[in-house]
């Protein structure tokens, strides 16, 4: 523990008096390069669908994100996770349109990394998006069969990156799934391609906005007893030691890079993974999040600038490298101001 002198010898008021020593004796900061801009795709001819629960926030056309691909790199963001809202006429129950190399996820990377070739994009390796029930991998008598699923995850990435992918992140929470897609990549000499595993993803309420946008808010079927849980994959929010040992096998696995979600209530989570691990680690400030601080920002309830940059020192200052966030766009422009 550092000691410090006592009053009225010492006055720690001195260091925060003004603006310049503010900075000059600030221990976090943050920069663009924190930044990894989350963004929901579509497959419509419209350039842009507003997603009714964030404000601010709306589904891209391919074309729409190769110019927000431009708008990135502008504005100094390093990378873009793309998420996608596909047709309901293309989804079914083992989730097929995710394997589809001419599908929305591939023409969508293959137009934004020739529009903006040095913005590194993010794939979302799951089939929440592709399944007519809404969960993350294939079912059986209202189950989630965790190794058959773990099969179509790795063959996913693999299409997913053919395409140009630079970070595959299998956000699934199925067991083993990191260590077959990192196999898979391998062996077709996709060595060098970067697994963000989503090692300590929890079952949470603050997904909520999220599945509108992407188009699986109706989570589930009759085949499906609780049709909305995903208890049964998803980490159970009251644990920490837990997610370190999820963490654990996705490293020895072969993830390169870490992150937790969501991440404004797992702060804690963030800090012990990067303490424990030292690995690149970053957390995902999640659909729930941004719609909170939208609709308090609306009825003027608070500041939404100062908020959504105190949320981003908060991430900072429990550990993390980096967020994946809708606010990308507008923390790069608040912070080159």
């Amino acid at each position: 523990m550092n000691y410090t002198g006592r009053f009225p010898a010492a006055r720690p008021r001195r260091l925060r008096q003004d603006d310049w020593v503010r900075r000059l004796t600030r221990e976090n900061v943050v920069s663009t390069d924190d930044l990894i801009w989350a963004m929901i795709i579509h497959d419509g001819i419209e350039p842009s669908v507003p997603v009714t629960a964030m404000p601010g926030v709306a589904r891209l056309s391919v074309r729409a994100a190769a110019e927000a691909a431009r708008r990135a790199a502008q504005l100094g963001i390093p990378a873009i996770a793309v998420f996608p809202h596909v047709d309901s006429a293309k989804k079914d129950p083992t989730g097929k349109e995710a394997l589809n190399p001419q599908g929305l996820v591939c023409s969508a990377v293959r137009a934004m990394k020739d529009a903006a070739p040095n913005v590194g994009i993010m794939v979302d390796v799951a089939l929440d998006p592709f399944t007519d029930h809404g969960h993350d991998g294939l079912l059986q008598n209202g189950r989630i069969l965790n190794d058959e699923t773990v099969e179509v995850l790795a063959e996913q990435a693999l299409v997913q990156v053919k395409a140009g992918a630079d970070i595959v992140a299998p956000s699934d929470m199925m067991d083993g799934r990191v260590g077959a897609i990192r196999a898979a990549l391998d062996g077709a000499g996709h060595h060098d391609t970067l697994i963000m595993s989503y090692a300590a993803k929890y079952a949470s309420a603050f997904y909520g906005p999220y599945r509108e946008a992407i188009g699986s808010g109706k989570l589930g079927s009759g085949a499906v007893a609780n049709p909305g849980d995903k208890r049964t994959y998803q980490m159970d929010s009251g644990n920490t030691d837990e997610a370190l040992r999820e963490v654990a096998m996705d490293v020895a696995e072969g993830a390169d890079m870490l992150l937790v979600k969501p991440g404004l209530a797992y702060l804690d989570i963030v800090a012990r993974v990067k303490a424990s691990f030292g690995l690149p680690t970053y957390a995902f400030q999640v659909s729930g999040e941004y719609a909170m601080i939208k609709a308090a920002a609306q009825n003027g309830w608070i500041d939404e600038d100062r908020a959504v940059l105190e949320t981003m020192m908060a991430f900072k200052r429990a550990g993390a490298d980096g967020v994946v966030t809708y606010f990308a766009p507008k923390v790069a422009e608040m912070l080159g101001a």
